[in-house]
């Protein structure tokens, strides 16, 4: 089974996102997981399985969007901004590379959208600091969709995206402590997101860094600076085994549970 985390450049109007969503519903295959907006990114996450539904959820976002009446706090270069695939149980690395390859293609010769690959080649970060300027398309134009931008189209493994907010309102600060918590397999931001400082975190090491991990490191180094974090939140789903990382007391504290699974969903 491929799990794709499409990740769109729109998270305020919810009739549009709406839409957006209704694409899925059209492919044979597709099922549509989960959606997670967020109104200060102006991102929503799709969780969706299949090879069939990000093709067409790309396509209604190329309908619908441009890029040039986007604002919000997080980073972009398209209104299909990045579309990864992931191998969940019954499905090989290759076969997540696979659709990677052929979905950029597709993007590049249906929807002439510049695409930007990331897995093997190169990190995510690698494209956001360089796309335009030191690195150029994979495949399609050499310049950006006039209203759809680019798309990051990457394979990986399980990630688990994951937001800590502070009781501070000091961006900063959040900055700092993001920092100091980032390390190989924890990637790190910081946000302001409705007046809450938030340190916004990808464990991209999901085997090795569970949840409480991550909240834990920042809660540390918040105490060390004078103040405390006061919620998380889990930005799609996580797989029942990396759920199971953490105790279950702590599920509620941590905004996780058996319902915010990949499997629970499926079911």
């Amino acid at each position: 089974m491929l799990e794709c985390v499409v990740n769109v450049s729109e998270g305020r109007d919810a009739h549009l996102v709406s839409r957006i969503a209704g694409a899925v519903s059209d492919t044979p295959e597709g099922q549509l997981l989960d959606i997670h907006s967020d109104a200060d990114h102006n991102r929503s996450v799709f969780t969706l399985v299949g090879v069939e539904a990000p093709r067409a959820l790309t396509r209604r976002c190329v309908e619908l969007l441009d890029i040039a009446d986007h604002s919000g706090v997080h980073p972009r270069i398209g209104v299909v901004d990045v579309v990864p695939f992931v191998a969940l149980d019954g499905s090989s690395p290759d076969d997540a590379l696979t659709a990677r390859n052929e979905f950029a293609t597709w993007a590049a010769d249906e929807l002439n959208l510049p695409v930007f690959l990331y897995g093997p080649e190169r990190t995510l970060p690698d494209i956001r600091r360089g796309a335009w300027k030191t690195l150029m398309p994979d495949h399609g134009p050499d310049n950006p969709h006039p209203t759809a931008g680019a798309v990051c189209v990457g394979v990986r493994p399980v990630l688990i995206a994951y937001n800590v907010f502070l009781a501070s309102p000091d961006l900063s600060l959040a900055k700092d402590i993001a920092a100091r918590v980032r390390r190989p397999g924890l990637r790190t931001l910081a946000f302001l997101v409705g007046g809450a400082a938030q340190v916004s975190m990808n464990i991209v090491d999901a085997d090795e860094i569970s949840v409480s991990g991550a909240y834990d490191a920042v809660a540390a180094e918040a105490t060390e600076a004078g103040t405390r974090v006061v919620r998380a939140e889990l930005v799609g789903l996580l797989t029942e085994r990396h759920l199971r990382m953490n105790d279950k007391a702590r599920w509620a504290q941590l905004d996780i549970g058996p319902d915010r699974t990949v499997e629970s969903r499926l079911r």
